[in-house]
């Protein structure tokens, strides 16, 4: 998508208009430039009562000489959110067919400079498909580019344009993560994660990733990682990003899982839907997705990352239920179950973070339950800290974007049930199903160093609702959503 910001009067392709709902015409001064008689169809439309302009509609005007009109459905100004404005710039996206062409004008008049930016940014995520394994007609053309032409009353024009290439950088970022989250587990495996992060960085002078390789992580101690990729053709490893790492100090860090497909070992899952256990690696692909979209929109201090990659498949070399492994912290774990696999990779991510990468933070990303699923839905994502305020600077992050981060409890008798092993220092699973999720964070949390006596400031995030098949997302059409990657951005720059 290519967009240009102006204050001209200009109608190149298809005019769309954002309306309130109950508009009777046109807002006062978006005239300029349309055609009289495409302006009394609008307005006809309008008095009449044929197009209310409630959220989420729309409605097009075509088959006129003097031009076509997308119009677009904003709601009540007093209802009016930057999410609300997000999900109606989306829909100019979702209702843009052949009939409208790849030209477009956006016509912004009478709205706040922030909701013109959050209905650009909703255009932006939307913007995005998933076709690159699908063949194409000799005889079918590939459709241009979509270029889209914003203008707005002159003295806006400069806020909006900055905040227009912003949203566009960070969109590479959620774009990115779709990308890899969508990508088939035949071709996205451990080593081809690794290798598309290395090409990444040799295009940011300002970028160093190295990649821990199995035999690595072996010498080094890292069962967790070792454990669960063992039993796969295709070896686990560990990939770190280092951004702007000439600036010196403690610097955020994300830590991601990576489980490229997840049969579940030898504890295997269901056949049904498992095809979707491509998605497990999301954890990753924000995680990359973030270091991205910082890349993208100039972020000049010091961000760390670590993303956890393995493929957990059973075979005679895979991890059994019942084994004890020692990962990279010197903690012992029982497995249980193999299907309980992320916490695994994600206790030597975690670690290594705390004690190579000085972190002034850590958050880990991880579709890792289907009990957080139970409890939140599809609708956010599940938050737990041992820090109150780091915790609260997330919460609020994921508000600001409009990608919601609901906290969850922390209790210490989670703590006690998941380090209740008879003959190790944990176990990978709980006592039972009850409060799932709960457990796995409090097994996470044994893994995060301490620092001058305390614990580093560790959240996790449990995506596992929110990363793929959040059907009342309206930024994303299916598959993949790049969930958090804005929130992330957001907390670290405050942009």
């Amino acid at each position: 998508m290519q967009l240009n910001v102006n204050a001209n009067e200009n109608i190149n392709g298809t005019l769309v208009l954002p309306l309130w709902q109950g508009s009777e015409t046109m807002a006062e001064g978006s005239e300029a430039g349309v055609h009289r008689n495409l302006k009394n169809q609008v307005d006809n439309v309008l008095s009449n009562g044929d197009f209310k302009a409630k959220t989420g509609s729309s409605m097009t005007l075509a088959g006129l000489d003097e031009g076509k009109a997308l119009l677009i459905g904003l709601g009540k100004p007093e209802d009016a959110t930057e999410q609300s404005m997000r999900e109606a710039g989306a829909k100019v996206i979702a209702a843009r067919g052949k009939i409208h062409g790849t030209t477009l004008t956006i016509r912004f008049h009478g709205l706040e400079d922030s909701h013109m930016a959050s209905f650009v940014e909703g255009m932006s995520l939307r913007d995005y498909s998933y076709d690159r394994y699908k063949s194409k007609d000799e005889d079918e053309e590939e459709e241009s580019e979509l270029v889209i032409h914003v203008t707005c009353e002159p003295d806006k024009v400069s806020d909006l344009a900055a905040a227009t290439r912003l949203s566009s950088a960070v969109a590479t970022g959620v774009h990115l993560a779709r990308d890899l989250g969508n990508a088939p587990p035949n071709d996205l495996y451990p080593q081809a994660f690794a290798k598309q992060a290395v090409e990444f960085a040799v295009n940011h002078d300002n970028l160093e990733v190295t990649v821990i390789s199995y035999d690595q992580a072996i010498d080094m101690g890292m069962g967790g990682l070792v454990g669960v990729g063992m039993g796969s053709e295709r070896k686990p490893c560990m990939v770190i990003f280092e951004l702007n790492g000439d600036k010196p100090g403690p610097s955020p860090c994300i830590v991601g899982k990576g489980i490229t497909f997840d049969t579940g070992g030898i504890s295997i899952k269901p056949s049904a839907s498992m095809d979707e256990m491509k998605y497990d690696m999301h954890g990753s692909a924000t995680t990359f997705g973030v270091i991205a979209a910082l890349a993208e929109s100039g972020w000049d201090e010091r961000v760390v990352a670590v993303t956890c990659m393995a493929e957990n498949m059973p075979s005679a070399n895979a991890q059994r239920p019942g084994d004890v492994i020692k990962t990279y912290s010197g903690k012992t774990v029982e497995v249980l179950n193999t299907d309980a696999e992320g916490r695994l990779v994600l206790s030597d991510g975690l670690w290594y973070a705390g004690t190579h990468l000085d972190p002034s933070y850590i958050i880990d990303l991880a579709t890792l339950t289907g009990s957080i699923v139970v409890a939140l839905g599809h609708e956010a994502t599940g938050l737990w800290s041992n820090d109150d305020e780091l915790l609260a600077n997330i919460k609020a992050a994921g508000e600001h974007c409009g990608e919601i981060a609901w906290p969850m409890p922390l209790f210490k008798a989670f703590e006690k049930e998941i380090t209740d092993s008879k003959i190790a220092d944990t176990r990978n699973l709980g006592a039972g199903r009850w409060g799932g999720s709960n457990t796995a964070a409090a097994f996470l949390k044994q893994f995060v160093p301490e620092r001058d006596g305390e614990q580093i400031p560790w959240a996790h995030l449990d995506i596992a609702g929110t990363a793929w098949g959040a059907k009342t997302n309206k930024l994303v059409k299916h598959g993949a959503t790049g969930i958090h990657v804005r929130t992330l951005h957001h907390l670290i720059t405050g942009q």
